[in-house]
C-alpha cells in the first residue's frame, strides 16, 4: 500500500493496485491555518519588539525598559520572535510533515513557557500591565491549538 499527499488541495490518495480512494485531510488544513496564524501572530509582535520594546513590555508587564541592556535583549527577543514567525510561515504548506509536526511542538513549549512566565511574573514579581492577561489567554490558546494538531490521528 503506498500513500501520496498532494499540497493544493489537501487530499491524500491511498492506492491499493489499481483502486484508489481520495481522503479530505481536515488535519492538514487545521495545521496550516494554526502555523499561519502563528506566523502572523509572532512577525508582528516581532517587528513591534524590535522597534518599540519599551512600549510593548508597558502594555505587557506595566514597566518600562530603561536600561541599554534590557532594550538590546527585547530586541534580540524580537529577532528570535520574527525567526519563529517566519519558519511558521515557510513550513504552513508541510502538512503532515515531520517538519511541520516538530514546529508545532517547538511551539507548544514557547506558548506554554511564555504563559509560565506571564504569570510567574505576575503572581511573583507583581508586575502587570493592561494586555497581561489576553497574551495569557492568547498563548494558552495558541498551546491548546498546537496539542489539538499534534494529537490528531494521522491518516
Amino acid at each position: 500500500m503506498s500513500r501520496g499527499v498532494d499540497d493544493c488541495d489537501n487530499s491524500a490518495s491511498i492506492v491499493i493496485g489499481e483502486a484508489s480512494v481520495s481522503l479530505y485531510l481536515v488535519v492538514g488544513r487545521l495545521m496550516k491555518s494554526l502555523l499561519a496564524t502563528t506566523a502572523v501572530l509572532e512577525f508582528g509582535t516581532g517587528l513591534v519588539l524590535i522597534a518599540l520594546p519599551s512600549a510593548l513590555t508597558t502594555l505587557l508587564l506595566g514597566s518600562k525598559l530603561d536600561t541599554p541592556v534590557g532594550l538590546t535583549i527585547a530586541r534580540i527577543g524580537g529577532v528570535a520572535l520574527l525567526t519563529i514567525g517566519t519558519a511558521c510561515w515557510l513550513a504552513r504548506l508541510e502538512g503532515e510533515s515531520r517538519v511541520a509536526r516538530g514546529l508545532v511542538i517547538a511551539m507548544l513549549l514557547y506558548n506554554a513557557g511564555a504563559d509560565a512566565i506571564f504569570v510567574y511574573a505576575r503572581l511573583t514579581l507583581g508586575l502587570s500591565g493592561i494586555g497581561l492577561w489576553p497574551a495569557v489567554v492568547v498563548h494558552a490558546a495558541m498551546a491548546g491549538w498546537c496539542i489539538a494538531n499534534l494529537l490528531r490521528v494521522r491518516r
